[in-house]
């Protein structure tokens, strides 16, 4: 069996679908299936509607004795996915981690609903067009992969299929922890007497980082004289301009720093320096950044929104509380830091929690759904 993946992002690109695809290209073959790429990169600096047909000529000459071809996105590279598989005859899978029209409606669009209200609503013409295209294309597909129970119950309602969209955690290669606490602290050059609160994620709204801003600046005007509470974003975005000057205005710029993009393995190392990893998003699929957050032993506070909870177990392996609730987020991580007995069998309890997300359990349930 080969198959090939079409793919809107492929390393050195940073980004979900890009890590994906990647693990699927190094871990597949040594399970005995090929694999071949094709990355939207490879067009994307022609024009609109041009760059899309050519990815679709280039999906029919490199899907040749490949048996299946599997999208990463419903949209950039599902349309022109399933439009080859018609025509080629190759069955199509496609990978649904986010709702594209959302995101667009959120970002461009001023729409603040939650991506669970905007599936009850109806909405300008754009973003409706973009929403029939990505059911268009789910509803097409042989077979339809979320990450996360949440997230197939609510691509499940694009689809009169619904039999033919499953869940497959996303699997996790952790990096190997070689570094103390202290030593990471060091490296990274966080003060000794600060309280590092971790942040990651793309900086788009849904991300909840002005609130979370807010957050650190009580807790700085409510601490001892001793302690220092220091907040790291790291990402990059189309708020991160937005974020910078919200930082300057509060005149925290020594008590926030947004990193922007970061290697995989310095991200790692913040996350080992950490007191407390916290999220305030309205909307994950699946989240990596938990995860790894509570391998590498960091406290996690989140929300409990979209698949966290199936991560997480409040009070047990993480605190999860409702988005851009201040006082509950200034509660919880005052909570992690004063009780060390509490904070420390929470994280014995993640990075337990975090060996359930294994790269063979991924690969095994996806190889099994290959091969129907």
């Amino acid at each position: 069996m080969k198959i090939l993946i079409a793919t809107g992002i492929y390393p050195p690109d940073i980004g979900g679908p890009a890590t994906y695809s990647k693990l699927l290209n190094d871990e597949l073959p040594k399970r005995g299936i090929g694999v071949a790429i094709l990355s939207f990169g490879e067009v994307r600096k022609l024009p609109k509607v041009i760059r899309h047909c050519a990815y679709f000529f280039k999906l029919l000459k490199r899907s040749k004795g490949c048996d299946i071809i599997y999208a990463q996105d419903p949209v950039s590279v599902g349309l022109p996915t399933l439009l080859a598989c018609k025509i080629t005859g190759k069955k199509f899978f496609i990978r649904v981690a986010g709702d594209y029209a959302w995101e667009q409606a959120a970002q461009r669009h001023g729409v603040e609903d939650s991506i669970d209200e905007f599936q009850k609503k109806k909405y300008g013409f754009r973003t409706e067009l973009l929403r029939s295209v990505q059911r268009f294309v789910v509803g097409r597909a042989h077979t339809v992969i979320t990450p996360s129970i949440y997230f197939r119950s609510l691509v499940a309602g694009w689809s009169k299929r619904q039999k033919r969209v499953f869940h497959i955690y996303n699997g996790i290669e952790f990096p190997a922890i070689t570094q103390s606490k202290n030593d990471a602290r060091n490296q990274l050059g966080i003060p000794s007497n600060s309280l590092a609160v971790v942040s990651a994620g793309r900086l788009v709204p849904w991300k909840g980082f002005f609130k979370l801003i807010d957050v650190i600046e009580n807790l700085t005007k409510s601490a001892t004289a001793k302690s220092h509470y220091k907040l790291y974003i790291i990402g990059d975005g189309p708020d991160r301009s937005s974020l910078e000057k919200y930082v300057a205005d509060k005149d925290l710029k020594s008590n926030v720093v947004l990193t922007g993009s970061i290697p995989r393995q310095r991200l790692f190392s913040y996350l080992i320096a950490a007191n407390a990893f916290v999220l305030n998003t309205s909307f994950e699929s699946f989240s990596f950044q938990i995860v790894e957050a509570m391998h590498a032993g960091a406290p996690v506070v989140s929300t409990d929104i979209g698949n966290i909870a199936e991560i997480v177990e409040d009070g047990k392996s993480g605190i999860l509380l409702k988005p851009d609730d201040k006082e509950a987020f200034e509660a919880a991580i005052l909570k992690v830091m004063n009780e060390p007995r509490f904070r420390e069998e929470m994280v014995a309890n993640a990075r337990e929690k975090s060996k359930f997300f294994s790269i063979n359990r991924t690969l095994d349930e996806l190889c099994k759904l290959l091969e129907v």
